[in-house]
């Protein structure tokens, strides 16, 4: 008898439970979070910003390189020696170009607003002149070529200059 009653009131605790947690809305509820935003993709900028390895070494001043590395949203180029400069290309799809914006301020970096081939965005060197984070708007997308020039200066000239060049070549080759 005591298995009966046990079974009858764990069946009455499931189909309470059922019951309260049934979570059915009536026609006049809306759900409680916003639709998320759909953001159209903008151009297509290729891996590296479809620019080559010999391109990034000859306009970025690398001389050789030795080290080339690639994932899914950027390329770096290192060139050979200790505290060697480097160039990094990134893109980003459907993120705000504000953020990356606040991120060089933190890092010390003063953005000035620039245009390249009729897009906006940002350059912004450090007080050294050794970094230059430029990056260019493209709808809700963004890219970034950001040059280093090595601990002992390796690379001349502002750096911001080779990172415009490599921004430029990107525009050109959009698809």
């Amino acid at each position: 008898m005591r298995i009966k009653s046990a079974i009858v009131v764990a069946t009455a605790l499931v189909l309470a439970l059922v019951g309260c947690g049934s979570g059915a809305q009536s026609e006049g509820e809306g759900a409680s979070r916003p639709a998320p935003k759909v953001v159209p993709l903008g151009p297509f900028v290729g891996e590296c910003g479809h620019v080559t390895d010999e391109e990034v070494r000859d306009l970025g001043g690398l001389g050789q390189l030795s080290g080339v590395f690639r994932n899914g949203v950027g390329c770096n180029w290192q060139s050979a020696g200790i505290g060697s400069a480097s160039i990094t290309f990134a893109s980003y799809r459907g993120s705000p170009i504000e953020r990356e914006r606040a991120w060089v301020t933190v890092k010390g970096r003063a953005p000035d607003p620039i245009t390249v081939a009729g897009h906006t965005g940002f350059a912004a060197l450090d007080p050294s002149g050794q970094i230059c984070d430029l990056a260019v708007q493209l709808g809700d997308d963004f890219f970034e070529w950001s040059t280093y020039g090595g601990t002992f200066a390796t690379i001349s000239g502002n750096p911001c200059d080779r990172s415009r060049a490599l921004a430029e070549l990107t525009l050109q080759r959009l698809q």
